[in-house]
């Protein structure tokens, strides 16, 4: 299975998405692609990922595992993918990911919209502090994260992620921008990717 998180603002109505969701469907895998739309808080957003992971719980104790699942995390997802595949050691594709999401963030406290609904909400400090509870100083297995940065992207910044994941897989590419305008040559190789 791959559980899907998008990105701050956005959903599982993204580009990005919906390329997968579609790429796995037209490989016989339309089953095993999850996408939620997160809530605003990061609190509430992680509760749900993890509900989606803890169903798929195989065994008991500390031989639990949790199935064949893996991450693929744009940006804010990006971020909350890294927290989840190190409290479950998942693996995790990252694109564009937001490396400190609390300072990527800090300037859009206030009214917000869902870009693909519309519906408006609120995103406050206490998503901030949510944010600054989750963040790691280091990962703890490296080579169970791929990185995908596009170094023309204009909201974060490339290094940040190449320096975060020092170790991991990295593809960082030339040009583009924050939407990574390569994705769509990479979704086999990410599908490839999960665990068999």
């Amino acid at each position: 299975m791959i559980l899907y998180l998008h990105g701050f603002t956005s959903g599982p109505q993204s580009v990005k998405a919906r390329a997968l969701g579609e790429r796995m469907a037209a490989r016989g895998l339309a089953a095993d692609f999850v996408c939620p739309q997160l809530p605003a808080s990061p609190a509430a957003a992680l509760a749900l990922a993890e509900q989606i992971i803890m169903r798929q719980k195989v065994g008991d104790g500390e031989t639990a595992t949790h199935g064949k699942i893996m991450l693929v995390g744009s940006s804010l997802g990006g971020f909350y993918a890294t927290w989840l595949a190190e409290k479950f050691n998942l693996n995790a594709v990252l694109v564009n990911p937001a490396v400190v999401a609390r300072l990527s963030l800090e300037s859009f406290v206030g009214p917000q919209r869902w870009l693909y609904t519309g519906e408006p909400f609120d995103f406050t400090l206490q998503h901030i502090d949510e944010l600054r509870a989750l963040e790691l100083p280091r990962l703890s297995q490296p080579q169970r994260f791929w990185l995908l940065a596009e170094e023309g992207d204009e909201t974060l910044d490339y290094r940040a992620a190449v320096a975060y994941y020092a170790g991991a897989r990295q593809t960082v590419l030339p040009g583009g921008d924050h939407s990574f305008t390569r994705w769509n040559d990479y979704l086999d190789e990410i599908i490839d990717w999960r665990p068999q």
